[in-house]
């Protein structure tokens, strides 16, 4: 792969067409075209870890999206400086566009995931391999003889927020032009975490676009010059599109540090065990730096301490991802770099990053608040994704009638092809914020009656 194809202004669904030229770069407008979003402005109601809210403040999908949009676009400014040095003489190319590319795909990264975070995944996938929906496998219309393929079957029972998410920006909704979002190319690539079918999400656990947007990625692949390691009907897989494992890096920084200061603001890890997880990240020269410098806050105001622990650490993996993506560039490009970014990091680092991410999971994703906030996602979710599927199933049902109703046109609950009326169920449902689902839940269930 070359950066020369790789950096593409062509935008999906307007190939075309001739570009619209104003003072901002095609990859600003990207950022711009998302952040006015309704579906973006809908992340500030869905789950990060923490249930949303109450008086202390937590992260939530717009805030954590936000967070990583800034750290992305510092790592695809640094490393474009630095690549720019190395190879002056792609001067004239979108190379240095790469922090407007890396920021836009990152403030999307997270459009597609459900509410109530990975519980709310998880049971729209349960939903269909373990639960009330199995008996969609083997279904077969009896007048037209339609039916699930495997794949199809597969992108139900491991739906996964960032194919999702790439499916949100490029899905012709009903109302909305084709190409759906309109993204650049580039763009929509960094998104596609793990650019593979949904044939071997047993394999690798995740996959990266729905059987619908299958020929929409290869379209995307083949322009941008992407490696494909696999191309037949059951299994199709490519390398990662190099800027999407900055994307990746920006998102693995936020949400590992983030979650051990919110963590410590709900007083579920102690002030001086955070402050020793922070501190681990450093060298003994700049830790005695660091611990100089927190001596001159206020002794009294934790939170500020953990704060500029925090920021000194993101600042520290920024600058190590930076450079492992500079000097692992060759790598990258072949399509032969394994694993992500921070895994090749420097030892000291990258032996704090770990350790973190095992408190987080011993002490912060199984905590009392969290596994609640689960357990009532998944009831939830599960609910509504029955009632839907019901009622897409079984249009001319009286009830399937009042649900169908209260859906907006734009989803295509009666469309005469299975695999799309089960998708647009899933559209419907995913889009929903954690408010708004629990509403739903409550009034259909008759818990609560809407007043007029």
């Amino acid at each position: 792969m070359n950066w020369s194809q790789l950096l593409s202004t062509k935008r999906l669904g307007l190939e075309s067409q001739k570009q619209h030229r104003d003072d901002r770069t095609e990859f600003q407008r990207d950022y711009d075209r998302l952040i006015f979003s309704a579906p973006f402005r809908r992340l500030q109601n869905k789950t990060q870890v923490f249930p949303l809210p109450g008086s202390i403040f937590v992260h939530n999908r717009l805030t954590h999206s936000l967070e990583v949009s800034s750290v992305g676009r510092s790592l695809g400014n640094d490393s474009a400086r630095l690549l720019l040095e190395r190879h002056p003489e792609l001067a004239d190319t979108h190379l240095s566009e790469m922090g407007s590319i890396v920021s836009a795909a990152c403030l999307a990264h997270d459009l597609g995931n459900p509410p109530f975070g990975h519980s709310g995944e998880r049971a729209i996938a349960t939903y269909f391999s373990e639960g009330d929906g199995r008996w969609l496998q083997t279904y077969t219309d009896s007048d037209s003889g339609d039916h699930l393929t495997p794949t199809q079957w597969n992108d139900l029972t491991h739906f996964d927020g960032n194919a999702n998410a790439f499916r949100l920006l490029t899905h012709h909704f009903n109302g909305r032009r084709p190409g759906g979002f309109v993204m650049t190319y580039s763009t929509l690539a960094s998104i596609v975490k793990y650019p593979f079918s949904s044939d071997l999400a047993g394999t690798h656990q995740k996959f990266g676009f729905f059987d619908a947007e299958r020929e929409d990625y290869q379209r995307i692949a083949h322009e941008l010059g992407i490696l494909c390691l696999d191309d037949t009907p059951d299994a199709l897989r490519y390398v990662r599109f190099p800027l999407a494992y900055l994307v990746e890096a920006a998102d693995d920084i936020c949400y590992e540090i983030m979650d051990i200061e919110d963590a410590h603001k709900l007083k579920i890890l102690p002030t001086a065990d955070v402050k020793e997880l922070l501190l681990s990240y450093f060298q003994p020269s700049r830790r005695d730096e660091i611990v100089q410098n927190l001596q001159q806050l206020d002794v009294h105001d934790v939170n500020e301490q953990v704060v500029y622990l925090r920021s000194c650490v993101i600042n520290e993996l920024e600058g190590e991802c930076v450079r492992t993506f500079v000097e692992h560039e060759q790598d990258i490009l072949n399509g032969t770099f394994q694993g992500s970014l921070i895994q090749h990091i420097a030892d000291t680092p990258r032996k704090a990053y770990e350790h973190c991410v095992q408190t987080s999971f011993q002490h912060i994703y199984h905590s009392k608040d969290v596994v609640d906030i689960e357990l009532a996602g998944f009831r939830v979710m599960t609910s509504l994704v029955h009632e839907m599927v019901e009622a897409a199933m079984h249009p001319d049902r009286a009830y399937s009638q009042l649900l169908l109703n209260r859906v907006s046109r734009q989803y295509q609950l009666r469309d005469p092809r299975l695999y799309d009326r089960l998708m647009a169920v899933l559209d419907y449902i995913s889009g929903m914020t954690d408010v708004y689902a629990l509403e739903l839940y409550r009034n259909i269930n008759g818990m609560s009656i809407p007043s007029i």
